[in-house]
């Protein structure tokens, strides 16, 4: 299956989803916050920690269904000026299963992955 990837996620987020299958991620990187936007709710996303340039055939991750997807902007203080706004998402996940890259395509600068499900024995994250 083709899916969008989020790329660059903690470890320790990766491991709570693991452990709790329904989860919300605070995301904060440019490129996931517009994939995420591009996505759409019901879709299947691919979630790794594993950096964007770094994503090939054989990265292992999550598979997740976007549930709920909430944009808003957040003010953060700034050395060099009073105040910056950055756009953070707040997307609602379910676990699917655990997935490897079979091919890696890229979109209107989306990284979207073909996945195949794994069994939880093939997996070695780590």
């Amino acid at each position: 299956m083709d899916v969008v990837a989020l790329t660059g996620i903690s470890r320790r987020a990766l491991d709570e989803l693991i452990r709790n299958p329904y989860r919300t991620l605070e995301i904060r990187s440019a490129r996931n916050v517009e994939a995420l936007k591009r996505a759409g709710e019901g879709h299947r996303l691919f979630l790794t920690y594993t950096t964007y340039t770094d994503v090939t055939v054989g990265t292992e991750g999550l598979i997740a269904r976007l549930l709920r997807v909430e944009s808003m902007e957040q003010r953060i203080p700034w050395e060099d000026s009073d105040e910056r706004e950055v756009t953070v998402c707040r997307a609602q996940v379910r676990l699917v299963g655990l997935g490897r890259v079979a091919k890696v395509m890229e979109r209107n600068s989306i990284l979207l992955v073909r996945v195949r499900e794994m069994l939880p024995h093939e997996m070695n994250m780590g």
